[in-house]
């Protein structure tokens, strides 16, 4: 039975009815409501512009989380909290100290752009509870959001700023006791114009709807559905929203394994993972996408997206990694790199879909790196992303994995270069070897980002690099070999 979408909004319950389930946030917010503080920059989640922050409950805790909301679906906000700008004024007509430091530093100019940018940090005052931040705290909430004409550094300024002003508080629990009050626990199917927007609330519920259902699109953190709809116009059909599946959002340790629901988001996947390889992945989570991305994306949409140039999968690969497989047949396992077949092609039977992700933790014989190019530090799709992994026996090399994003087709493993490296030491010699063999292993394309001799010379020049860390005698520290070395999270 078609239900309404319904979330808390502004201090009250708010009931949407006819709503294309394809319609975006943003749409929602500017179009319907009227509510045109939240703007529309690039429709891809890039700029920042339309950032708002979303409330959700987690063990009946309030989580708030700034997303961007020109690519994120209206039926998704059901039994959530949506916060936008204009909800920052306070009851007496004051401005919100986040407001007042960006007045107080001259941190908008056009001001355009300057909504996202509160509401971005919104979501970090809130993280501090109004305390002050780091600056590499500030960097990374900011990460999303562009200007074009302020400059960062007043906007920097009033980030630390914020913290400075009296403080003034938000009742987390009076919105968590609306939504608790929200909360379905069985099914909700919303229908309009024709499209069906399924949000089963259970692992055997998600089975049985995806084996009656095997053409319905499935939707995560709308991070690459939404520009399907916003910039390819693509007609979706029916959709099965993933985000209410708590079956989907584990994170558990368990046989040298850490296990990541396909549910769980870029973010807090990263920061788990980080934990256990701080040196390893910390540029890298720092680097991948921005903040409201990851607070939306998953990693097992990122996974079963299988994008050539995702920058997940190359270290995944490294690291021997399985995709766990769910379906009306039961659990399927398989090594990461046999689930990618083709460019955008993998092996799922029909009916089945993405239910876990199992990274290997750390082994002390492991030595084990990631790198990733491209053109800005921040934000970018990789030209090139590269993983290592080194399973030493003494001085020799008892397994090489080596696998590179933008270099094929698929995320693929170097076969010749491991098997250069095999059985021998971790020499100068046996690294000039595996570097000529990376010219067999691979015929990358030439494209915007990049060359195809750009992306071979890089891919080889990043091996020697992981050579000059790793290396026996006279590792190299990360700040010798990189120039944007960044503490780990």
């Amino acid at each position: 039975m078609a239900e309404p979408i319904r979330f808390y909004y502004r201090g009250a319950v708010h009931e949407v009815r006819d709503a294309a389930p394809t319609q975006t946030v943003l749409q929602h917010l500017r179009e319907d409501l009227h509510c045109t503080g939240t703007k529309e920059g690039c429709a891809e989640g890039d700029c920042g512009a339309c950032t708002v922050v979303v409330g959700t409950l987690a063990d009946g805790q309030l989580q708030l989380k700034a997303v961007n909301s020109c690519i994120q679906l209206t039926p998704t906000l059901d039994g959530k909290a949506l916060f936008t700008v204009e909800d920052l004024q306070q009851p007496d007509g004051a401005l919100h100290p986040v407001q007042q430091a960006l007045v107080e530093c001259h941190g908008s100019q056009c001001g355009f752009c300057t909504p996202g940018f509160a509401m971005s940090l919104w979501g970090l005052y809130l993280k501090q509870d109004g305390q002050c931040a780091s600056r590499k705290e500030i960097d990374d909430c900011l990460s999303g959001n562009l200007c074009r004409c302020t400059g960062y550094r007043p906007i920097i300024d009033a980030a630390q700023r914020m913290g400075e002003l009296p403080k003034v508080a938000f009742d987390a629990a009076r919105v968590a006791e609306q939504l608790q009050a929200l909360k379905r626990d069985t099914l909700a199917v919303y229908s309009a114009h024709g499209q069906t927007f399924l949000a089963p609330r259970t692992l055997d519920e998600l089975v049985q709807l995806r084996a009656a259902n095997p053409g319905a699109t499935l939707l995560a953190g709308s991070t690459d559905v939404g520009l399907w709809i916003t910039k390819q116009m693509r007609e979706l059909g029916d959709i099965i929203y993933l985000g209410h599946v708590d079956a989907l959002k584990v994170l558990r340790q368990q046989d040298g394994l850490l296990e990541i629901g396909a549910g769980v988001s870029l973010e807090d996947a990263y920061n788990a993972l980080c934990r256990h390889y701080p040196q390893e992945l910390g540029e890298l989570r720092q680097r991948f996408a921005s903040l409201p991305i990851r607070n939306a994306g998953t990693l097992g949409g990122n996974v079963a997206n299988g994008s050539p140039i995702g920058d997940s999968m190359p270290w995944l690969i490294a690291l021997g990694a399985q995709v766990v497989l769910c379906g009306a047949a039961g659990e399927r396992v398989l090594a990461l790199e046999d689930f990618y077949l083709d460019y955008m092609k993998k092996d799922l039977q029909p009916g089945e879909f993405v239910q876990a992700v199992r990274v290997p933790l750390p082994r002390d014989d492991v030595r084990f790196r990631t790198y990733k190019l491209a053109k800005r530090f921040d934000q970018d799709i990789s030209a090139v992303c590269a993983a290592f992994a080194l399973r030493m026996e003494g001085d020799a090399i008892a397994e090489a994995r080596i696998a590179y994003g933008g270099m094929a087709a698929t995320p693929k493993r170097a076969a010749q270069a491991e098997a250069a490296l095999l059985g021998r030491a971790w020499s100068e010699a046996a690294l000039a070897d595996a570097m000529a063999a990376l010219a067999r292993d691979y015929a990358p394309l030439s494209d915007m980002r990049a060359s195809s001799e750009y992306r071979m010379k890089t891919a080889q020049n990043l091996l020697r690099r992981f050579w000059l860390e790793t290396r026996s005698d006279a590792p190299l520290a990360a700040n010798a070999v990189n120039a944007f070395a960044v503490e780990a999270p």
